[in-house]
C-alpha cells in the first residue's frame, strides 16, 4: 500500500511537472531544491538585516522573507515549470533601506507602497510586451555596469557594517579599528566566505554565517557581553506578520509627485535587469533556452515576476525577484518546477526556527554581503573599457552608486552621461525611451534647484 502511494504521488508529479520529458527524477529535483535553498537561505538573516535600517520590525520581516519567497516560487513553478526559486532581491532591498527610506527620508510603509506601484507596473508593462521594449533599449554596457555598481554598492555596505570601513573627518572614510574583537571577527569572515566560495563550497555563504555566528558566542562586544547572543529557544511559531502585512500606503506619490518618478524608474529597472538577467541565464543553464536564445513561456514569467512584486509589497517586504543561486540547483540537475517548490517547502520550514534566524548578528551577516557584492561586480569584466564613450557612463554609473549612497543616482548619472556622449562627443545610436529615461533622472536631479526657483 505504502508503495503503491509512492507511484501514485510519482504519477501525479510526472503529470505536474513532466520530469520524463525534461530528463530528470523526483529525487533530482527534491536535492536540486535542497541545494538551491543552501545557497540562498542567507536572505532570511541578510533581507531583515538590510531592511531594519529603515526601522521595519526585524521579527516581522523574517515571516516576511520566508513567506514572500516561498509563495513567489510556487508561483513561478505553477506558470513556468521552471526550476527557478524567488526571494526578496539583494541590491533592491538595499535601495529600499537606504536610498528611499534612509536617504530620502521616506517612511517604509510609503515605500512599500512604491514596490506596489512598481509590481503594477511591471504587470502592465509585461502583459502588453513593453517590458522587452524598456530591456532593448538600454545598451549592454550599461546594463552590465548597473549590476557591477550594485555589486560595489552592497559590499560597501557590508564593509561599513562589518566596521572594517569607517566614517574619517579628513578623509569622508578611513580604516577600522582592526584591534577591535568584532571587526577582526567580520574581517576574518569576508576571508572565510571568499576561501569557501572560490573553492566551490555548497552553501558557502550561508555556511560561512553561521560558523561565524558560532564563533560570536565566544567573542566579546564592544557593548558588554558576547557579539552572539544564545537565544532562549530554538524552535518557535512564526513571528506574525501583522505589522508588516497591508500596511502600506501611496502618501509619497500622491504628495511629491516628481520625487517619485525616479524612484520607481529605478525600481523599475533595477528589477528589471536583475529578474532577465537571471531567467536568461538559468533556462540557459538549464537547456530550457532554445538554439536561437529564446526562452518559452517568457511571458508567463515576467506576469510571475510582476505579481510576485505586488505580493511582496502586501506582505511586507521588498521586491521579490528570481534569484541567480537557483543555478546552483540547476547544477545539481533540477530541471522543473519541482525545484522550486522544494526550495518554498524549505521557506516555510525555516519559519519555525525564527529564533535561530534572529541570533545571527550583524557582524556574522556583513560578510555575506560583501561576498554577494563581489559576486555581483564580477560582471565589470564584460566592459569594454577601452572605448571611452563606454567607459565613461559604465564608470560613472558604477562609482556613483556607493559614493552618493544611491543607486538610483547612479543609474540616474549613468543614463545621462549615455546619452549627452551620443549627441555631444562619439555619434552614438541610442533608443528613444533611453532618452527618455534620461530626461526624467535631469528633472529629479535638478528638481530641488528648481524648486527654490519657483519658490514654495
Amino acid at each position: 500500500m505504502w508503495v503503491g502511494g509512492v507511484k501514485y504521488h510519482r504519477g501525479v508529479f510526472e503529470r505536474v511537472f513532466r520530469l520524463k520529458e525534461h530528463g530528470t527524477t523526483v529525487r533530482r529535483e527534491l536535492v536540486a531544491g535542497l541545494t538551491t535553498f543552501a545557497a540562498m537561505a542567507y536572505i532570511l538573516a541578510v533581507n531583515p538585516g538590510i531592511l531594519k535600517a529603515a526601522g521595519m520590525p526585524g521579527d516581522a520581516l523574517v515571516t516576511a522573507t520566508a513567506l514572500g519567497a516561498a509563495m513567489a516560487s510556487i508561483l513561478m513553478a505553477a506558470m513556468t515549470n521552471f526550476p527557478l526559486a524567488m526571494a526578496p532581491g539583494m541590491g533592491i532591498n538595499a535601495f529600499f533601506a537606504y536610498t528611499i527610506c534612509v536617504g530620502m527620508g521616506i517612511p517604509w510603509q510609503s515605500a512599500l507602497g512604491l514596490v506596489f506601484i512598481n509590481g503594477c507596473l511591471f504587470l502592465l508593462l509585461s502583459v502588453t510586451g513593453i517590458r522587452q521594449r524598456i530591456l532593448a533599449s538600454i545598451p549592454l554596457d550599461l546594463k552590465v555596469a548597473i549590476a557591477a555598481g550594485i555589486g560595489l554598492f552592497i559590499a560597501f555596505i557590508g564593509l561599513k557594517d562589518g566596521g572594517l570601513v569607517v566614517y574619517n573627518e579628513a578623509t569622508l572614510v578611513g580604516l577600522g579599528d582592526l584591534s577591535s574583537p568584532s571587526v577582526l571577527l567580520f574581517a576574518g569572515g569576508v576571508l572565510l566566505t571568499c576561501v569557501m566560495i572560490a573553492r566551490g563550497v555548497p552553501g558557502a555563504i550561508i555556511l560561512s554565517m553561521l560558523l561565524l555566528a558560532v564563533a560570536g558566542l565566544f567573542v566579546p562586544s564592544a557593548q558588554g557581553g558576547m557579539i552572539t547572543q544564545w537565544p532562549g529557544k530554538i524552535f518557535s511559531w512564526p513571528a506574525s506578520i501583522e505589522p508588516l502585512f497591508l500596511n502600506l500606503n501611496f502618501d509619497f506619490v500622491l504628495t511629491e509627485h516628481i520625487k517619485a518618478i525616479p524612484v520607481i524608474l529605478t525600481l523599475l529597472l533595477v528589477d528589471l535587469f536583475d529578474n532577465l538577467g537571471t531567467l536568461i541565464g538559468v533556462t540557459r543553464r538549464a537547456g530550457i533556452m532554445d538554439e536561437k536564445g529564446n526562452v518559452p513561456k517568457l511571458g508567463n514569467a515576467l506576469v510571475a515576476d510582476s505579481i510576485a512584486a505586488i505580493l511582496s509589497s502586501l506582505l511586507g517586504t521588498s521586491t521579490v525577484v528570481s534569484y541567480i543561486e537557483s543555478a546552483a540547483g540547476v547544477q545539481a540537475g533540477g530541471r522543473t518546477g519541482l525545484t522550486a517548490i522544494t526550495v518554498a517547502g524549505c521557506f516555510l520550514v525555516a519559519l519555525f526556527v525564527t529564533p535561530v534566524i534572529l541570533m545571527i548578528p550583524a557582524v556574522a551577516v556583513a560578510p555575506a554581503l560583501v561576498a554577494v557584492g563581489l559576486v555581483m561586480f564580477q560582471s565589470v569584466t564584460e566592459l569594454k573599457l577601452d572605448h571611452f564613450d563606454i567607459a565613461a557612463p559604465a564608470m560613472l554609473t558604477i562609482l556613483f552608486m556607493p559614493l552618493s549612497f544611491s543607486i538610483n543616482s547612479g543609474i540616474g548619472i549613468g543614463l545621462i552621461t549615455l546619452v549627452v556622449l551620443g549627441l555631444f562627443a562619439k555619434p552614438r545610436r541610442f533608443d528613444v525611451v533611453t532618452a527618455v529615461l534620461a530626461v526624467c533622472f535631469l528633472l529629479h536631479f535638478l528638481e530641488p534647484g528648481l524648486r527654490k526657483l519657483t519658490g514654495p
